[in-house]
């Protein structure tokens, strides 16, 4: 008997394969084979003239879905109907959750199968897991499926329909998916308040004490009985000590005073506690935990953190990563806790096996949390795993054998010190026993270095004892805005606030920074003035769009159809059809819907006028000479535009830019410019005879007011050749690109060598010697820019054509297939083990088949031109854009 096994993935596929007997044949589906259109082009031509053909959705039969198979699928599909001539069963191996339900009930409405069909599940790619599943296959779970429609359908419904409002209203591409749009508002909104935020001063003194040799601090808390001031007595929109608040603000002259007054003077220890604290292990990861631990620990994005997970899940390294229970099976209690046994002792094992239950709505206990694979967990150096493989697959490891550890006993003490009428407090830590701290620290690379940050070493002290004060200092201090958010905390936030599901939250970040709605600098999530504008008209006129609460509870009955408790349809019938369903209301506001009003984002303390125009944000005042505009640079920001920085832009628009001298060798006028990408020095003025002057940007940290001469002549002599390598005899050239400066090393036919300069080397002065110094390191990330000099990702093999090497690279972009000059990228939902050589050949194909069109048209284009005498306009008619759903 032979039997034919469907997974998604190639990389699943291999790895499943070991572990089937013989007669089993493993194909991979590549994720979905059918959806909703995604486009204009995909529309069947049946329906194309329906008034709802746009949505993919039939609102007017039931919500009946339009189905078709992408023209990337058609040939898999092609390949699985082959495959399932010659065998006498089916498998449907795809994930457990929703999705992987939704993907096997499509492959078989597609086969259409004529031998048995089964339905298996696994949680784990083991042998134990693989023989455990063939033995309890089941069918498909319709109820899951009809859950997983819904919510694609609703999802649908919001961002097509809203989305044309949003091109009309706003800017074409903008989109507004059902979850994203309140992730997006989140970001504004915590935006606002940082606006808002006026900024408080308050100050204290910080006191250096020691006993037996023993220093440790003490801070003043207190004076003539009454508590002194910290940052929470203050009102965050006023600046100043919140209403009611007893409490005594100093100034500097204040603090400085009262230092002076106490030098010298006598300290007493006049009261002393000792508090056990006990302190218990976080629960194993679920998505959303290992994406917010992952994003602090490894600066990972929740994108790439679940693009490195799914590969270790694939390869068998750990469990499914697609969950929202920290439930473990007793399979894996025993794994771990024989794990923190054999590594730790005895006595580091919790006294009983922990079980951990989600809180959460909606979680479904019969999945486990993210754990190591099997029923013995292999240790991180046992995996052979490496770079972002290995970080993710330890971070899983340590936490879950960290789960089933003693607890940490700890002590907290607190001493209260008096000096004259001033009171001081110092507070220390004193670990009695580590427990699961020594395998695992939550926020910390190194459990043994956090174990030493966490304790606080107080001398032996008592009620009474006069401890010596070698130093006192008044500390100034300014309360800070509110924080804002990392793709950690608003991961935190969506699943708190039970917004969307853990699954989708790395796509939903992804397309806000891919879209354009935030920038991502320094790990923090930065909303954009498009950002502003889309929340403010959602806001007005949608406000159920935007609301936490109304869309947790979309949620809620979302979970509640999966399990039967709500009926899909009256629900989607009630949200888009009803009296104040979503098609009613678009209806009715988009006449009531300014544009310009849309356009225009209002912000606090800015008397000017920000919009959004076809080019981008600019902004906009009107004085005795009628209106002036300006465009404000890519990545200025709200949080970025006071009204100096206004004042800048307007004022290069009215009188011209800043003239820095002129050139020691042409004469000619040096300006600093603000445009589209931030400030840059310009040679010479824009003339038909010079239409193009020399620019450079500025160097990171450089503002215009700081740009001397010398450093604009440097800027615009680049770049700079600083040498020959004593080897190849290649010329070094030191230069400012689009990831900062750099020197390369021209090798001929080898390719350029690119190394990224380090903080402390500037790119004007840096000299021959140190530039071979940075060239004989190691490349790191993207200082290699040339894939001839930097190492592939995966080789593929020879193109069938002309024998040369197909390679991946890691881009910009993300992962690439290159061959000779074409690259193309890796389409979404796919992995670099994915790729197969027979699927690069046919991407890069596509690829060469697109170019050789544009060049026709193009050709085509130009000749009517010449023939006519007349430029083509550019034509508007191009295929609507794939909208996003969030």
């Amino acid at each position: 008997m032979s039997t034919l096994v469907i997974v998604e993935s190639p990389t699943k596929a291999r790895t499943i394969r070991n572990y089937l007997p013989a007669g089993y044949r493993v194909e991979a589906s590549m994720g979905h084979v059918r959806d909703l259109p995604q486009s204009a082009s995909e529309i069947p031509a049946a329906v194309k003239g329906e008034t709802w053909a746009q949505l993919g959705v039939n609102v007017d039969a039931d919500f009946e879905p339009v189905y078709v198979v992408p023209k990337d699928k058609k040939k898999i599909v092609t390949q699985l109907k082959e495959a399932l001539k010659d065998v006498d069963e089916l498998i449907l191996a795809t994930d457990e959750d929703r999705e992987g339900e939704s993907i096997s009930w499509h492959l078989y409405q597609l086969l259409k199968p004529k031998v048995p069909t089964k339905r298996m599940v696994f949680h784990e790619i083991t042998q134990e897991a693989i023989k455990k599943a063939l033995k309890d296959c089941r069918q498909i779970d319709e109820q899951l499926v009809r859950a997983q429609e819904t919510r694609r359908i609703l999802d649908r419904l919001v961002g097509y329909t809203l989305s044309p409002l949003l091109w009309k209203k706003i800017a074409w591409g903008l989109s507004a998916g059902r979850v994203q749009s309140v992730a997006v508002r989140l970001l504004v909104t915590r935006e606002r308040q940082r606006r808002a935020f006026h900024e408080g001063t308050y100050w204290d003194l910080k006191a250096s004490l020691s006993k037996e040799k023993t220093p440790f601090a003490a801070q003043l808390v207190t004076l003539a009985g009454t508590k002194i001031a910290n940052g929470s007595d203050f009102d965050a929109t006023t600046g100043q000590i919140t209403a009611g608040r007893n409490v005594l603000l100093l100034n500097e002259d204040q603090a400085v005073a009262l230092k002076e007054r106490l030098t010298g003077k006598t300290w007493s220890v006049t009261e002393m506690e000792e508090r056990p604290v006990t302190r218990k292990p976080s629960p194993p990861f679920t998505t959303s935990t290992l994406q917010q631990e992952s994003n602090r620990k490894l600066r990972l994005s929740a994108r790439d953190t679940m693009r490195v997970a799914q590969n270790l899940y694939e390869q068998g390294y750990i469990t499914y990563m697609r969950t929202d229970s920290v439930h473990l099976s007793d399979q894996a209690i025993a794994a771990a806790r024989s794990s923190v046994e054999k590594l730790y002792g005895q006595q580091y094992l919790s006294p009983q096996p922990r079980q951990y239950t989600t809180k959460s709505k909606g979680a479904q206990e019969a999945h486990e949390a993210i754990r190591p694979a099997g029923s013995t967990f292999r240790t991180p150096q046992e995996t052979g795993l490496g770079g972002r493989e290995l970080a993710v697959y330890d971070l899983i490891w340590k936490r879950t054998v960290a789960c089933q550890m003693a607890d940490s006993c700890q002590t907290q003490i607190s001493v209260q010190l008096q000096v004259e009428d001033a009171g001081f407090r110092s507070s220390g830590k004193r670990i009695e026993f580590p427990g699961y701290l020594r395998a695992y620290v939550e926020g910390s690379d190194d459990p043994e270095a956090a174990l030493e940050d966490q304790e606080v070493i107080l001398p032996n002290l008592k009620v009474g004892d006069h401890p010596n004060c070698t130093d006192l200092e008044a500390v100034g201090h300014e309360t800070q805005p509110p924080a804002r958010y990392t793709e950690a905390s608003l991961v935190k936030t969506l699943e708190s606030e039970g917004i969307g599901r853990p699954s989708t939250y790395a796509s939903i970040i992804g397309t806000i920074i891919d879209k354009g709605y935030a920038h991502l600098v320094s790990n923090a999530l930065i909303p954009t003035f498009t950002a502003f504008a889309v929340t403010d008209l959602l806001e007005k006129h949608f406000p159920d769009i935007v609301d936490p609460s109304f869309t947790s509870k979309m949620e809620q009955t979302l979970d509640d159809i999966a399990t039967g408790e709500a009926k899909w349809l009256p629900y989607l019938q009630k949200f888009y059809l009803g009296e104040k369903g979503l098609e009613t209301l678009v209806k009715e506001r988009e006449s009531q819907i300014d544009a310009t009003t849309a356009r225009t984002v209002e912000l606090e303390n800015l008397d000017a006028k920000v919009r959004i125009g076809k080019y981008g944000p600019y902004i906009e005042v009107t004085n005795g000479e009628g209106v002036i505009t300006a465009s404000i640079p890519k990545d200025l920001t709200p949080a970025d535009l006071d009204p100096k920085q206004v004042e800048v832009l307007l004022r290069q628009k009215i009188t011209g830019p800043d003239q820095v001298g002129r050139h020691p060798e042409t004469g000619e006028p040096i300006y600093v410019k603000i445009g589209a990408y931030g400030p840059y020095v310009q040679l010479g003025d824009k003339t038909d005879e010079n239409p193009k002057p020399k620019q450079a940007s500025l160097l990171k940290g450089v503002t215009p007011e700081t740009v001397t001469l010398e450093m604009a002549v440097g800027l615009l002599a680049l770049p700079r050749t600083l040498g020959v390598h004593p080897v190849t005899g290649g010329k070094i050239q030191a230069s400012l690109g689009r990831f900062g400066p750099y020197v390369v090393h021209d090798q001929g036919k080898e390719g350029k060598d690119y190394r990224s300069l380090k903080a402390a080397d500037n790119v004007l002065t840096i000299s021959l010697e140190r530039a071979l110094e940075l060239l004989s390191e190691p490349k790191k990330g993207r200082s290699s820019t040339n894939s001839k000099s930097k190492a592939a990702l995966r080789e593929l093999g020879p193109h069938p054509e002309d024998g040369e090497t197909i390679n991946i690279y890691d881009g910009p972009y993300g992962p690439y297939i290159k061959h000779g000059k074409t690259n193309v990228s890796i389409p979404e939902g796919q992995t670099v083990e994915d790729i197969t050589l027979t699927e690069a050949l046919n991407l890069l194909a596509a690829k060469a088949s697109t170019a050789k069109s544009t060049r026709k048209t193009t050709k085509s284009t130009n000749s009517k031109s010449k023939s006519t005498g007349k430029s083509t306009a550019k034509s508007t008619t191009a295929a609507k854009k794939k909208v996003t759903e969030g």
